[in-house]
């Protein structure tokens, strides 16, 4: 190994929807992350691996901040502050287009403002912000902190500049060893990534009719050299929702479930059997032994 190889943890953190989960697929090289225009999408914290000849990067994905509203927001929260105590350096991801609002006020306020951690301002969204507002767009999410940062001008959706923010990253790194294989690039299994596309394509299929209030526990997978059988459990707060997810003579849930097994094929690089229920239990975001279930959990 090189000399001077270098290995640490790297944090996103934003309001909902800048573009994390995207950054993460775009550095993978393939989809890991979930990306639809609904807002707090992400709900576990996902690492994205990036090896090249003198650098390990560890990418923390955590679930969009905001204000917690039940034990599962209280929950994400928790495992934001986590990702940004054990990291080397952070990513405070904006939205180039927009100037900085409430949102991005409130997350500095919160919890990069006393951070004792190297800060990089990712401006994202580069390929598509008024050319005549983006100077001013970024110096107003400058202005946010008492002193100053460096600002990397990205577009996770085209790549742009993705090497220029990676050299500033392991400027910051600390000199270690590699904590995971070169090909390794997720810490993601199967059942969490087959979790996550099933609820990708309710929320893609749905909404605004079904929004936080989905999950999907995976309770059976199967896997031969043929097939992969998959059995999983979609969790809904309310009869109502359950009638949305179903469809029409379950119309639906046959698109929902076609969709998935498509994707899930095409990441698994075989045959998927997949077998979909329909769940009520009322409440569950406020349920711990529900919370629990779901992997929503503090780890010890």
């Amino acid at each position: 190994m090189e000399k001077n190889f270098k290995t640490g943890f790297v944090t996103l953190i934003a309001r909902p929807n800048v573009g994390k989960s995207t950054l993460l697929n775009k550095i993978a090289g393939q989809k890991i992350a979930i990306t639809t225009p609904v807002a707090q999408t992400t709900r576990y914290q996902i690492k994205c691996i990036f090896t090249d000849e003198n650098s390990q990067i560890i990418f923390i994905d955590t679930p969009g901040v905001h204000k917690p509203l039940n034990k599962l927001g209280e929950f994400l929260a928790e495992e934001s502050k986590t990702s940004l105590e054990d990291s080397d350096v952070v990513l405070f991801l904006v939205d180039s287009k927009d100037e900085a609002g409430a949102g991005d006020k409130w997350i500095v306020e919160n919890y990069l403002k006393t951070l004792e951690k190297p800060v990089i301002i990712v401006a994202n969204k580069i390929d598509t912000a008024p050319k005549e507002k983006l100077e001013y767009n970024i110096i107003s999410y400058k202005k946010l902190f008492e002193k100053n940062l460096p600002v990397i001008k990205i577009s996770a959706k085209t790549g742009k500049n993705l090497s220029v923010l990676l050299d500033k990253i392991k400027e910051y790194l600390p000199l270690g060893q590699k904590l995971y294989p070169d090909d390794e690039i997720t810490d993601q299994n199967m059942r969490s990534i087959v979790s996550e596309v099933i609820r990708e394509k309710i929320i893609l299929n749905t909404k605004d009719e079904i929004p936080h209030s989905v999950a999907v526990l995976v309770e059976e997978y199967k896997q031969t050299d043929t097939i992969d059988k998959i059995k999983a459990q979609i969790i809904v707060s309310a009869e109502s929702q359950k009638g949305i997810i179903i469809g029409k003579k379950g119309a639906m849930l046959k698109k929902i479930g076609t969709e998935a097994r498509l994707e899930i094929e095409e990441i698994a690089q075989n045959k998927v059997f997949l077998e979909l229920f329909v769940k009520v239990k009322k409440n569950w975001q406020k349920d711990n032994n529900a919370l629990k279930a779901l992997g929503f959990e503090k780890k010890v």
